[in-house]
């Protein structure tokens, strides 16, 4: 490369890292092991732990009892998975999540957080005002459902298991996770029902 090419972002991340390691202040592969790590946190895996409480009112009990345990036994743990509760959302009420220090999630079931959740203006204005912040996303509540605001700390992450839509009584719980979106295991939506 001559003098006044810039290299790539991706060669100059790659060249840091290897200096890095070359100075002993990184581990060698530690970058690999937090991509194999990135690579499991999707919030997809939420879905599949909400379907299954859906379904299986035992693994309901245990979800709402302990969350972190019951999210394992699905294979769902790991970083900012370690105390996980459980919040569950009734007809009179609505559970919403939100980091008002950062941008905390538990990572192992909703995956690493969207940016609309990590903005500043969600993070203070959906404790002042969490009707308007729910309606100005698109989910208006009637007025006599409760809504209930859960700050993150630095040791538990929150999921919320939605209420299952109606017109699901025969689905399977693959068709259920199918519904789920991670906005619903947020707080900012319900689970719409099927078309």
């Amino acid at each position: 490369m001559g003098g006044d090419e810039i290299a790539s972002p991706e060669a100059r991340a790659d060249a840091v890292a290897e200096a890095l390691v070359e100075k002993g202040h990184l581990p060698e592969g530690a970058l690999d092991a937090v991509e194999r790590i990135e690579e499991g946190l999707d919030w997809h895996n939420g879905a599949r732990v909400v379907a299954r409480a859906w379904t299986d009112p035992a693994y309901r009990a245990r979800l709402l009892a302990d969350g972190t345990a019951a999210c394992a036994e699905l294979g769902f743990e790991g970083p900012q998975g370690e105390y996980i509760v459980v919040l569950e959302d009734t007809p009179e009420r609505k559970n919403l999540i939100v980091c008002t220090q950062c941008s905390c999630t538990a990572w192992p079931v909703l995956g690493l957080p969207p940016d609309w959740y990590k903005s500043p203006e969600y993070r203070a204005r959906v404790v002042r005002e969490p009707r308007r912040v729910l309606r100005e996303m698109g989910l208006e509540l009637e007025p006599e459902i409760e809504v209930r605001v859960w700050d993150t700390t630095a040791e538990t992450r929150y999921l919320v298991l939605p209420l299952r839509p109606e017109g699901t009584d025969g689905f399977t719980e693959d068709q259920l996770a199918a519904l789920v979106m991670r906005e619903a295991m947020i707080g900012v939506a319900r689970v719409p029902s099927p078309t």
